[in-house]
């Protein structure tokens, strides 16, 4: 793997700031939990909070917080949906939801994490409502300025986007050579974001 430049191995940190300086592939966080006793399952920053823990913490494995109980019954896998079907708090996108979206607005229909995001956000709304959202959502694809919002956990698509909107007749080779710079540097929370001296420490510029 190729290592930033400048970090230092994982035994020499002493610290969760000093980890956190530097970027890290989900792999080598997974093999580094293993490699103390921690759970290497979830998200990649699941697994840096619980490195940086557990290097503040004498190694201690860091306390779970259990999401909370979904109070409804509802059975969204088999109940007959209906735009007048209240959104409750265990609503799931499954075969029987998108079914039901699909029918109503027609094939052009997808279950994309921003119309998600809202129904997750708005239980107590009806389907009715959430058939209208996607329209309005889906709407957005006209505006010729919109950009969907990329996750967070999605640096490099991030990076890319960054990179574009500062050098737009740059190539994707060109944002990706900057990227791979990037992210050997030491950084602010782990995270690799664009700058616009990149171009230049990269050694790009010379080749122009």
């Amino acid at each position: 793997m190729e290592a930033a430049v400048g970090r230092p191995d994982f035994a020499d940190i002493e610290s969760g700031a000093e980890f956190n300086r530097w970027y890290w592939l989900k792999e080598e966080m997974a093999a580094i939990c293993k490699m103390c006793g921690l759970p290497a399952n979830g998200k990649k920053f699941d697994l840096r909070d619980r490195i940086m823990y557990a290097l503040d913490h004498n190694g201690a494995v860091m306390p779970t917080r259990k999401p909370p109980r979904k109070r409804s019954k509802f059975k969204w896998a088999s109940a007959p949906l209906s735009t007048e079907t209240i959104i409750t708090d265990n609503v799931s996108f499954g075969p029987n939801f998108r079914g039901f979206m699909t029918g109503q607005i027609g094939a052009k229909f997808v279950c994309h994490s921003d119309f998600m995001d809202w129904v997750r956000e708005n239980h107590g709304k009806t389907l009715g409502d959430a058939v209208a959202q996607w329209e309005k959502l889906e709407a957005r694809k006209n505006d010729p300025e919109f950009q969907r919002k990329i996750a967070q956990q999605n640096m490099l698509a991030q990076y890319v986007r960054d990179f574009w909107k500062d050098r737009p007749e740059g190539s994707f080779q060109e944002a990706l050579r900057c990227w791979k710079w990037k992210r050997r540097q030491p950084m602010v929370d782990g995270r690799v974001v664009y700058g616009s001296g990149d171009w230049d420490a990269s050694g790009l510029a010379l080749q122009e």
